[in-house]
């Protein structure tokens, strides 16, 4: 097919009624930019074997002319289709879910397709196994560790692959030698136990989501250092799993008990089933009992009480997980984008402590 003249640097096309409309073709960005066409599928695809000075000369040029690379028919070609795999356990949970949605939009955004490959819990995740999930061989990784299965798939991921992963925030605070993305929950759980304790509660009851990483997760570990650091009596740790029905089952007997004033969750869904427990016990929220979540899940500003929780930014999270992973393919990119810190958010489901 006939190629019409590309449009002067800095200038409208030649023709300005129809031509402005057609699709850009990467020989436009190589006249404009005086380059090879293969120079310029070099530049778009993140090759490192292009000098600086041509690589910003054509990204220069494809952002004013506005060129879209055409993934489908660069496959069809037989060229390089820049992808990614990502290794996740359960996509149904609220963090994970959110993490994948942040690595698709960085991803999308940076020309590269998504495959995705669900971890199995019981399966025993060696290296040859892990490898044996990515859509190519020795293609980049990202791992959303967040439980188990997503750890030890980390783990044992193949030191030469070329790899990133969200994690549940590190106990010493400090990443291993491969790129880590985490949120510090431990002190926003700190942060989320001190208000209890400042609205007059003599202590924090938590009821625990499972950890990644040890026995104890970061949640609980930031809620018994306030407490201890507070002087105030550490009660039992109460292990929960995922859903409001363990939240709710693990937390009759506790809320049952007057003594109890404040419960602080490991996350907003098992808050849901403690609110049920707590409405057949027949206390009252926050009258009562003060009850705080964690996520800031869509629906807990509309619950009654809406539910008093830790914002927690996971889309933030994997969009920077994404751009440790790409500059780590291509050092020139620029570095990843920040995500918001945890912030506690508070509603109805808090208040002082009875008495106060």
């Amino acid at each position: 097919m006939q190629q019409s003249a590309p449009a002067p640097r800095g200038g409208e096309p030649s023709g300005q009624g129809a031509d402005r409309h057609r699709s850009v073709s990467i020989f436009d960005v190589a006249r404009a930019a005086g380059v090879s066409h293969q120079t310029v599928s070099r530049v778009v695809n993140g090759s490192p074997k292009v000098r600086k000075a041509t690589r910003d000369r054509v990204l220069e040029v494809v952002d004013e002319l506005g060129y879209k690379p055409n993934r489908l028919a660069r496959a069809l070609a037989g060229g390089l289709v820049r992808s990614v795999t990502v290794l996740t356990s359960d996509t149904t949970l609220y963090g994970a879910s959110l993490a994948l949605r942040g690595i698709e939009e960085a991803a999308r955004a940076a020309e590269f397709a998504v495959a995705i490959s669900v971890l199995d819990e019981r399966a025993p995740l060696t290296p040859e196994d892990v490898a044996s999930r990515l859509a190519r061989p020795g293609e980049p990784v990202l791992v959303i560790a967040f439980d188990g299965a997503g750890e030890r798939a980390w783990r044992a991921l193949p030191a030469e692959f070329p790899a990133a992963a969200v994690v549940e925030r590190p106990r010493d605070g400090h990443g291993g030698s491969r790129p880590e993305a985490w949120l510090d929950d431990r002190a926003a759980a700190a942060r989320a136990t001190r208000y209890l304790l400042g609205l007059g509660h003599r202590t924090v009851h938590h009821l625990a989501i499972p950890s990644s990483t040890s026995s104890v997760g970061q949640r609980a570990e930031g809620w018994r250092e306030a407490l201890a650091d507070a002087g105030r009596p550490v009660p039992e740790l109460l292990e929960g799993g995922w859903g409001p029905r363990s939240g709710y089952l693990a937390a009759r007997a506790l809320v049952a008990d007057p003594q109890v004033t404040a419960v602080l969750c490991g996350n907003d869904e098992l808050a849901l089933g403690v609110l049920r427990a707590a409405r057949e016990a027949g206390r009252d929220v926050p009258g009562d009992l003060s009850v705080v979540g964690f996520d800031d899940a869509p629906y807990a500003g509309y619950i009654h009480p809406a539910l008093t929780t830790v914002r927690l930014d996971f889309e933030g999270l994997g969009r920077g997980a994404f751009g440790m992973l790409h500059r780590r393919l291509d050092p020139e990119q620029a570095p990843p984008p920040p995500w918001r810190e945890p912030e506690l958010i508070v509603r109805g489901s808090s208040g002082p402590a009875p008495g106060r």
